[in-house]
């Protein structure tokens, strides 16, 4: 890997691209310790450490820590996330809307605007809550010009998030969205160890408990790597044909199904669903049924963890669906005379490998939900209250991390045949001219 990546910085381009991801992230994290107006930053760390840490420090994670310090980027990508959600949901729902995604350029250029309209709109509606909900703690105070200032400054934060993970996506390496995720994961990292002896040495945590987290951790990590990388390889012959003098074909390969073929996209997509019900409860936190919404939505909570399974398994099923589609395999296959063995080419191989993919699916999204679990597990059982570099934080970093290392290694394979393509060029235009 340390090979691939000093290999990487050989090639212009790819340097040029890694160089533009990381002076993105620079930004993004400059960004997240940036204020909003208006806000007494203090009475914010202080809240943070008090009681409500677990909800909060919840809701901080995906936002790399920039919700702790209200900061301009406090709303981070949930704005975004939830937009794509209804606008994916929408186009299953309409034909119109599915057949715009799939016939043209521009109706995929449509989709996409309206998707950036959504999350303006989700920027202002979570903005607005998260003001009233400072307003109600008694951490803002000012009048409608300041808390309109507050709203302000918050959308166009969540408008900059939005542009910089697509213009990740366009000139970086790697899913844009997923990377600001990682990094605002990675950058708490330092916190976290930080904060863990701290409290080892005030003798508020057990050196056997922090141990016993640090190898349940370990673990974590390579189920992680396991459950991405994992995979079930369906046989597959090709029948020989003969065109002109030459034989086509008679060799066997294999397809490759993921057994996480959706990624991190459940949780990320789970987790902004549950948090947006608290957000909008906030609009009525003074209410008996504000409260009742909010306590039912907190994090740990029976009903949040049994939604939050649901929801994760429901989400592994939809956007495997989504990105992975058995009838053009088994119609590609048809074409060039492939077959699995005992399976009748057309629409029977679309029927079996869906049956496969409806199997390993299952067994990918339980271990999701499982993961997205160890840090209730941690708090509960073992007692450790700011484990929030849980479960869910592990698999996102760990995923995004192997995802943007393919990709380098993608480019430098493509870039390597590339030169060789170049080299026998020349040899044989050299060639032709003697």
């Amino acid at each position: 890997m340390l090979g691939s990546f000093g290999d990487a910085f050989r090639l212009p381009d790819l340097k040029r691209r890694i160089l533009f991801t990381l002076g993105v992230l620079f930004i993004f994290r400059l960004g997240a310790h940036i204020p909003t107006p208006g806000v007494d930053t203090a009475a914010m760390a202080q809240l943070f450490g008090g009681s409500g840490g677990g909800v909060l420090d919840f809701l901080n994670l995906f936002s790399g820590g920039a919700l702790q310090r209200f900061s301009i980027f406090s709303l981070g990508v949930a704005p975004y996330i939830n937009s794509s959600i209804v606008m994916q949901l929408l186009v299953v729902i309409f034909p119109y809307l599915e057949k715009m995604q799939k016939d043209n350029t521009e109706g995929r250029k449509k989709i996409v605007q309206w998707t950036r309209y959504g999350a303006v709109l989700f920027a202002v509606v979570q903005s607005v809550g998260m003001t009233a909900w400072l307003g109600g703690l008694g951490i803002f105070s000012g009048s409608f010009f300041h808390a309109l200032l507050v709203v302000t400054t918050l959308t166009a934060g969540s408008i900059a998030v939005m542009w910089m993970g697509e213009e990740l996506s366009d000139h970086g390496i790697g899913n844009g969205i997923s990377l600001l995720i990682f990094a605002g994961i990675v950058a708490r990292i330092p916190e976290a160890i930080v904060q863990s002896w701290t409290m080892v040495r005030l003798g508020q945590l057990n050196l056997l408990v922090l141990l016993l987290g640090l190898v349940l951790m370990v673990v974590v990590v390579a189920g992680c790597i396991l459950l991405q990388e994992g995979q079930r390889r369906l046989p597959v012959q090709y029948a020989k044909r003969v065109v002109g003098n030459k034989v086509y074909g008679g060799q066997s390969t294999f397809i490759p199904l993921k057994v996480n073929q959706a990624g991190v996209i459940p949780i990320i997509f789970a987790s902004s669903i549950l948090v947006f019900p608290y957000t909008v409860a906030n609009f009525f936190s003074g209410s008996s049924v504000g409260q009742f919404v909010r306590d039912l939505f907190a994090p740990g909570s029976v009903f949040y963890t049994l939604c939050y399974i649901a929801l994760i398994i429901f989400f592994a099923y939809f956007y495997t669906a989504v990105v992975f589609n058995p009838s053009d395999i088994a119609n590609n296959m048809k074409k060039y005379g492939g077959f699995i063995l005992g399976i009748r080419p057309g629409q029977p191989t679309a029927d079996y490998i869906t049956k496969v993919m409806e199997r390993i699916t299952l067994g990918g999204a339980v271990f999701l939900a499982v993961v997205a679990l160890i840090p209730n597990f941690m708090s509960s059982v073992m007692g450790v209250r700011s484990f929030y570099f849980g479960g869910t934080a592990v698999l996102i970093v760990v995923g995004v991390a192997l995802d943007t290392v393919h990709q380098i290694e993608a480019q430098l394979l493509m870039r390597h045949y590339d030169g060789i393509l170049k080299k026998s060029g020349g040899k044989s235009g050299s060639l032709l001219r003697m």
